[in-house]
């Protein structure tokens, strides 16, 4: 018995090793919602004999159930059951398989086809080698064909098979084939796809997706599985690209080790390499390159690993390591193509958190060139991008990071936005280019700082930024604080919402997108007044968290405090000195904070003043004592 016991082991270890050194092929199916998306990804599966015989036998019973006719079974079913499980709580809607035949591993994902998951489309392509384009035989190129070959040419995707599928319901015809053929070849050249395989199956009846049909003698290419089996994996590619890893981790067990640990997104890299640091420029040489299995004398792309080096550098999370022969760009403006993935539109001038590696940055758009329409390709003017939209856009940094563009590198080019409030994904994006005022435009050194400033007007400089419902005492109470310092002798100036768009923001409306222009404007300008040794008063209503946010992390944390005027919108709108209220009730008034615009009122400031308890002269004395307790005022 024990030498059975050892045979088996020895068998199954054999087994797993050889399972190891096969390749593994991502793909993506992708088409409209009846081209048979389902059912070729659960022939697939049976095929390559993924399935339990209870999974078979329960397949076989629903078929029956549903309807299916005669002893074939509706392969569909395996997949349908994805489905549910997304609505029990899978937040990225696409069903990701698992299989494998002698030759190679598959992971394929199956992406929806309606235009509101487009989104699903592009997460389920992101690292995709391959797609497969399901066209219906009975139905030709559809708009979901044209939007999807799109996605897969922005994308980036190589490998891209035509499955013309259910061509049993067209009796084999070789003419019907041929007539998708040339059409899905003129949109091929379009969108300058090149590397394209066509195949007619029926993933329902088994046709041409193991081995050639007799059904379509006229049909002369392989199958679909060996197709799948002899793609050529774009790992050369990566060998040959530049070198590039992210750190993700300083390694520092104790004081006689420090590496740093990450995957190899491309490239590959020899002890004695010469290597920089980026963004910072720093060089050095690897000195090791280490693993949980010992010491490599070479490490290629897709591996994870630790490099020491021969020099102590300042080296952090988020930093990319290159060869000084080929070194990544480093800017902090970019050209890029943008899908939105959220349901509240994204705002250019609102800032936002971006991933791109493994560092985080803030980011923010600053302009929309155009918009996208995926069904036609047409180029549109747009303000907003809102959920599934695609645009090229402007983009903006809080710091230069290194960055290769996608067509170049996946990895090290492409990136996503995240909501600074809830930390959900909104957005993913691919870096194009560095826009020339990137590298044109550099911060000019001053030899008088804000604490020179400071020092000459004997005070700490500070924003005070007030902000609540129209009426709610913002102005009334800002402008009382202004008297109470100015008679204190201190240097004071105040930004007031009205005021402001007489001058510096006359040229801006009341619509979300303006409004966020509106305070990114003011935020700036604050920061600029905070580093001339000032205190400044700044009363707006800023309605959004987002932009309060921005506006505080532009100075330093003790020298801002954002006090909110509260008011109950009733009260408000009873004040209502101005009649703004009345008019946006009437209609005339569009988007207006408190009736058909929102307004988040702040979760944590650091004053809250209730103007229907609390007098002007009181709400005073609370800013000046709250100035006396940062150390801004002397006690």
């Amino acid at each position: 018995m024990a030498h059975v016991s050892e045979l088996i082991s020895s068998n199954i270890d054999q087994y797993l090793k050889l399972h190891e050194q096969k390749s593994l092929l991502r793909f993506i199916t992708c088409g409209s919602v009846d081209d048979g998306k389902s059912t070729l990804i659960g022939r697939l599966l049976f095929e390559s004999k993924m399935l339990f015989e209870d999974q078979i036998a329960a397949v076989a019973a629903d078929s029956r159930k549903y309807g299916t006719q005669g002893e074939e079974m509706d392969f569909a079913l395996l997949v349908d059951g994805l489905a549910a499980e997304r609505e029990q709580g899978i937040t990225i809607d696409v069903a990701y398989r698992f299989f494998s035949t002698e030759r190679r591993k598959f992971i394929v994902a199956d992406t929806p086809g309606h235009e509101q998951y487009t989104r699903n489309m592009v997460t389920g392509a992101s690292t995709a080698d391959a797609a497969i384009m399901m066209v219906d035989a009975r139905k030709g190129i559809l708009t979901q064909t044209r939007r999807h070959s799109y996605l897969v040419s922005l994308l980036g995707i190589q490998h891209i098979v035509v499955a013309i599928n259910k061509m049993d319901l067209v009796d084999y015809d070789e003419q019907t084939y041929q007539k998708i053929v040339d059409d899905y070849t003129v949109l091929a050249d379009h969108l300058g796809l090149t590397d394209i395989s066509f195949i007619p199956m029926s993933a329902f009846k088994g046709d041409n997706i193991i081995e050639q049909s007799a059904n379509m003698p006229w049909y002369r290419g392989p199958a679909l599985m060996p197709y799948l089996e002899q793609i050529e994996i774009d790992q050369d590619k990566l060998l040959s690209t530049p070198f590039r890893m992210a750190v993700q981790w300083v390694n520092r067990p104790n004081l006689d080790f420090r590496g740093f640990t990450g995957s190899i997104a491309s490239g590959q890299v020899h002890p004695g390499d010469r290597i920089r640091v980026q963004p910072s420029g720093q060089e050095s040489t690897v000195e090791r390159i280490v693993t949980m299995d010992g010491d490599l004398s070479k490490a290629v792309a897709g591996q994870s690993i630790t490099l020491t080096l021969n020099d102590e550098i300042d080296i952090s999370r988020g930093d990319v390591i290159s060869k000084v022969t080929g070194p990544a760009e480093i800017a902090d403006q970019f050209e890029c193509t943008l899908t939105w993935m959220h349901e509240n539109p994204m705002l250019p001038g609102r800032p936002y958190l971006m991933k791109i590696g493994t560092r985080t940055v803030t980011a923010t758009i600053t302009d929309i060139k155009y918009q996208i329409n995926v069904n036609t390709l047409e180029h549109l003017p747009a303000k907003t991008l809102d959920l599934n939209g695609i645009a090229v856009c402007n983009l903006s940094l809080d710091r230069p990071i290194a960055f290769d563009p996608y067509d170049q590198n996946r990895d090290t080019g492409g990136f996503i936005l995240i909501d600074r409030i809830n930390n959900s994904t909104i957005g993913a994006g691919l870096l194009h280019f560095a826009l020339r005022r990137a590298h044109n435009i550099h911060m000019q050194p001053v030899d008088i700082d804000r604490e020179a400033r400071s020092r000459l007007k004997g005070q700490k400089s500070c924003v005070l930024w007030f902000t609540g419902l129209s009426g709610a005492g913002k102005s009334t109470i800002a402008n009382a604080v202004e008297k109470r310092l100015h008679a204190m002798g201190h240097h004071t100036y105040l930004l007031d919402g009205d005021n402001v768009r007489h001058g510096l923001n006359k040229d801006l409306g009341f619509t979300d997108v303006d409004r966020v222009e509106n305070i990114r404007r003011i935020a700036e300008v604050t920061k600029l007044m905070a580093d001339a040794g000032l205190i400044v008063i700044s009363a707006f209503i800023s309605p959004f968290r987002a932009e309060r946010d921005m506006a505080r992390s532009l100075v330093n944390d003790n020298e801002f405090l954002e006090i909110h005027i509260d008011a109950p919108l009733e009260v408000a709108e009873q004040r209502d000195v101005k009649g703004l209220y009345r008019k946006a009730r009437q209609g005339q008034l569009k988007n207006f904070t408190g009736i058909d615009s929102p307004y988040e009122a702040p979760e944590s400031p650091e004053l809250c003043i209730d103007t229907t308890s609390t007098s002007v002269d009181i709400a005073v004395e609370q800013v000046v004592a709250a100035l006396q307790e940062r150390g801004v005022l002397p006690l």
